[in-house]
């Protein structure tokens, strides 16, 4: 799916009204009758809704779902902000309509003269769209600190009012919305952690905006989805043997944490790797070899951590990172690994840790490498950021001037790739924020890399089978009890999924 710009947005009704053809106001009619009936689905019966609406579009769309709530003969008052401006058309025409229903509204003027709100009641926050372009202040920002103290829960049109489409709203006053029902595609801001206390459960409405405009319009953003996942994986030959699937290399482990190198490697072996061979210290040899026979050991010299790296062979896919630990010596490991310039590598954990402990090695990452870190793992690398928005933009840039890909770990967890392209990934769950779940994605792409050399399809799919799994095991064991293990466990039911569309059997 793509992720379009407010401007973008815009276009997009003005595109459909010329072409569908169908006016503005019917195409206001349409979204307003989408949330009536998610409304209807999914709020309780005979409650009292608060409509509270601004000056322009938004607030067109509230009077319309004012209206259709009350010929489902809801209870319903309505609030028009007043003191800003000049209202649009179809606000006009949506108010005169609504007027001929019903004469609760109400015009709100002055500060401190607000309506009560009872805990009791359900608000709709039809204040201001995707459109808006500067915090809220005076009038409108003293209505929505009123709503957000109520206690009420609040459905929010489109966008929690306040919140900028494309850019931080941190430090703007807005609503706090336990719900909201935005049209068409997701909007950028929905997707950031900076948000998630202003938009609760987001759902999505299919207005019926027009295709050709979505399928001819470039987006800097994409989200993840099903389809594209599917076509990427393939099934296997009738006559294909272990080396068909590649070999895959995993440097990982230390002493008390050899469990992030079992992780690993179970994971790269449920991803169908043909073989692997995992690099780790002396002392984790037992584990490793009896926690996953499957996986071939060489072990170091030393007991406890990695002193040096001799690889025994080359590999389609290397790994290096996970549970390494933060010893100086693992550098001249990356080091090593780096100066034989492998065509498809991941570092992951305290492989970025030495990274960033080592500037000097940026030079020598090889091109699409996939660094995978989380958000302080991140700036440890490339500095801080002053907002989420901030941060997406400068991972596409270290992306492009590195000619690597990060994928910034979290809830939609974001995808910079060296063209430019922004991915946010779909699936996953709280749960999922459990130790090990990075070195279970790190040997799920492991595992998918040394099958394929296409590292934009590898990232894609080894993100959205990640979250997927876990949404699985979430679903079987609930998200407080999931661990990484469970992760892997789940790993033939979230194929299963992708070629089948059915979550078990």
């Amino acid at each position: 799916m793509k992720l379009f710009s407010a401007t973008q947005i815009k276009a997009w009704d003005q595109y459909t009204i010329q072409h569908e053809p169908v006016t503005s106001i019917e195409l206001m009619e349409r979204a307003a009758m989408r949330c009536r009936d998610w409304i209807a689905a999914n709020m309780p019966a005979k409650k009292n809704y608060m409509v509270f609406c601004g000056p322009g579009n938004n607030g067109g769309d509230g009077l319309a779902i004012a209206r259709l709530l009350i010929q489902k003969e809801n209870t319903v008052q309505v609030f028009i902000l007043g003191n800003t401006g000049i209202n649009s058309g179809d606000f006009l025409t949506n108010l005169e309509k609504l007027q001929a229903s019903t004469t609760r509204i109400e015009l709100l003027e002055k500060e401190g003269v607000f309506p009560v709100i009872s805990p009791s009641d359900i608000v709709i926050d039809a204040l201001f769209g995707y459109g808006l372009n500067r915090p809220l202040e005076g009038l409108s920002g003293a209505l929505v600190t009123h709503m957000n103290h109520s206690g009420a829960p609040v459905i929010a049109i489109d966008m929690p009012s306040g919140l900028f489409a494309d850019k931080s709203s941190r430090g703007n006053t807005v609503i706090r919305a336990t719900f909201t029902l935005t049209f068409q595609v997701m909007k950028l801001a929905l997707l950031l952690p900076e948000n998630a206390a202003y938009t609760g459960t987001v759902q999505l409405m299919d207005i019926g905006l027009h295709q050709q405009y979505y399928t001819g319009t470039p987006a800097d953003f994409e989200i993840i989805e099903a389809a594209t996942i599917r076509s990427y994986i393939q099934p296997r030959k009738r006559f294909s043997h272990k080396g068909t699937y590649g070999s895959a290399a995993l440097i990982a482990g230390s002493y008390g944490m050899m469990g992030a190198a079992v992780l690993g490697a179970k994971a790269c072996m449920r991803s169908g790797a043909g073989k692997l061979t995992c690099y780790i210290p002396a002392c984790g040899y037992t584990i490793l070899q009896t926690a996953v026979p499957e996986a071939m050991c060489v072990t170091g010299t030393n007991e406890k951590q990695h002193t040096s790296l001799t690889l025994e062979g080359t590999y389609d896919a290397y790994a290096v990172g996970p549970g390494m630990g933060p010893y100086k010596s693992g550098s001249d490991v990356l080091e090593t690994l780096l100066d034989k310039k492998p065509q498809r590598l991941i570092i992951d954990a305290d492989g970025l840790n030495l990274l960033s402990a080592t500037p000097e090695l940026y030079s020598k990452i090889p091109a699409h490498t996939i660094l995978t870190p989380h958000p302080k793992e991140f700036e440890k690398l490339f500095g801080p950021s002053a907002n989420d928005f901030e941060r997406l933009q400068l991972a596409l840039e270290k992306a492009k001037a590195l000619q690597v890909y990060i994928i910034l770990k979290g809830n939609y967890s974001f995808i910079a790739t060296p063209g430019g392209k922004g991915y946010f990934n779909s699936t996953g769950n709280p749960g999922m924020a459990t130790a090990g779940s990075g070195d279970v994605l790190t040997g799920i792409l492991l595992g998918l890399y040394a099958q394929n050399s296409n590292a934009e399809q590898v990232i894609l799919t080894g993100v959205y089978l990640h979250g997927l799994a876990g949404d699985i095991a979430a679903q079987q064991q609930t998200e407080e009890s999931l661990v990484a293990g469970d992760i892997i466990e789940q790993m033939p039911r979230a194929f299963r999924h992708l070629k089948t569309s059915v979550y078990f059997s």
